[in-house]
């Protein structure tokens, strides 16, 4: 009796052995990707760049928000920032299918430097007004417009289809880093020296990326065609249609992105009405909100990608962010609101780095700026209205309140999808096959050169 007790513990000893070594070897592989060189040498670059962004992205607020004390002002900068996504859409992921997209990235990334200078010389000298901010941010969002689906279609370029979803999930590991590491030092540098530095800072942080897009090389699928633009864009559109399960994804990141993310937009009016901060207070929120997003991207993304239930998984992902949402418009303590903000971002990158992800392993390869392009149509395309909602919502009803309905919004989207769309819970991503570019579409891949 004692022996047979011995074997089965001994058997359950090895199973729990193969289980965490079979979890390390998974997290060890989701970090495969940084076997390319040039991939490395692109990714550093964009570390440093996206820190300046979100000193920017910080700074900027709270530049809109000293001016006005408006919570619909900064709803409308944001909006005006982002709505350039949504109108140029059917024509930018087109042009990063057609044209050499480290060109384009290099041109929209000297274009940014640019306008992030003109911006710290506006608040440097005192001379910022509104309007300025107005026009900066929609020349900002044009340069976006073009740059963001050219950037997700070129990560593809340099890792290859085999590595693409990893690829893309380490590049938003980098993001949540910086969206940590940015807010705070931002907050610093405002109380110490002033807005003006934080643009400044942002302006040079581009140099790093710039630098790293002129040392890689690359290889893309591109497609040489007198085609209009626009009938390039239905086409996709109709690969789309074809796609239910891409469909729910879109669905799911459509409601992260206006349900979730404007709660960024108001977190000014929160560090200063509710927890009586400033832009420290505005620092340390959104730091939060990124260390809880770097959590998720580093830990959680690798390990739920191996789950078998997609569609279950990126349903729970979203209940989860709805129910912190509403604990964090409960709570007046700031610890509380940081825990808050920390759990419910642990769980945004598992929504968005699967829909960028499957998004380019599920295209075929002259399609997939075309692809991102409409993905980030229907979700970051949505901003400027859920920008411009909860602006207007918490200018109305209080910011608390704003944040309240959307997380009980996001509990409601998502138990209708699951409701109306069945096949979705029983979904598993890994069974989906990479459809091959057909003849007509697909040319061999050249070398992105300068």
């Amino acid at each position: 009796m004692s022996g047979s007790i011995g074997v089965s513990e001994s058997e359950s000893t090895g199973r729990e052995g193969k289980g965490l070594n079979n979890l390390v070897a998974k997290f060890r592989e989701s970090f495969s990707p940084l076997r390319i060189l040039n991939f490395r040498i692109y990714l550093g670059g964009q570390a440093i760049s996206l820190v300046g962004t979100w000193l920017q992205m910080t700074a900027q607020g709270w530049v809109v928000w000293d001016l006005s004390h408006s919570e619909l002002e900064l709803g409308k900068v944001t909006m005006l920032g982002t709505l350039p996504i949504l109108l140029l859409g059917p024509w930018t992921g087109v042009w990063a299918d057609r044209l050499d997209r480290r060109k384009v990235l290099i041109g929209t990334q000297i274009s940014a430097m640019l306008l992030a200078f003109a911006l710290a010389f506006l608040v440097q000298t005192h001379t910022v007004q509104l309007w300025h901010i107005y026009i900066l941010s929609t020349l900002l969002g044009i340069v976006t417009a073009l740059d963001m689906p050219a950037q997700q279609a070129f990560i593809g370029d340099l890792s290859g289809m085999g590595e693409v979803r990893r690829a893309v999930n380490l590049n938003a590991m980098i993001l949540q880093v910086s969206r940590m590491v940015g807010p705070a030092f931002a907050g610093a540098i405002i109380n110490a020296v002033g807005a003006g530095s934080a643009f400044f800072l942002n302006g040079l942080s581009f140099l790093a990326v710039i630098a790293s897009l002129l040392a890689v090389r690359s290889q893309q699928v591109r497609k040489n065609t007198q085609a209009r633009p626009i009938a390039e864009f239905v086409e996709g559109l109709r690969f789309v249609m074809t796609m239910p399960r891409l469909q729910d994804l879109i669905v799911f990141v459509a409601l992260v992105t206006f349900l979730v993310f404007p709660v960024i937009i108001i977190l000014p009016s929160v560090a200063s009405t509710i927890y009586h901060g400033g832009a420290d207070t505005l620092g340390l929120l959104l730091a939060s909100s990124g260390a809880g997003a770097l959590f998720g991207t580093l830990l959680v993304v690798p390990l739920v990608q191996y789950l078998r239930k997609t569609g279950w998984t990126v349903a729970l992902a979203v209940f989860w962010m709805g129910l912190w949402n509403i604990v964090f418009s409960t709570t007046t303590i700031l610890p509380l609101g940081m825990a808050a903000l920390f759990m419910s971002s642990v769980a945004a990158p598992i929504v968005m780095t699967m829909g960028l992800g499957l998004t380019q392993f599920l295209a075929p390869p002259d399609m997939r700026a075309r692809l991102l392009s409409f993905f980030l149509m229907v979700s970051f395309g949505l901003q400027p209205f859920a920008n411009l909602l909860i602006g207007y919502t918490a200018e109305q009803l209080t910011a608390p309140v704003a944040i309240r309905l959307n997380g009980l919004l996001l509990l409601a989207g998502a138990a209708l999808l699951l409701a109306m769309r069945p096949a979705l819970r029983d979904w598993e991503a890994d069974a989906q096959k990479q459809p091959a570019a057909s003849d007509s579409h697909a040319e061999q891949p050249v070398p992105a050169e300068v």
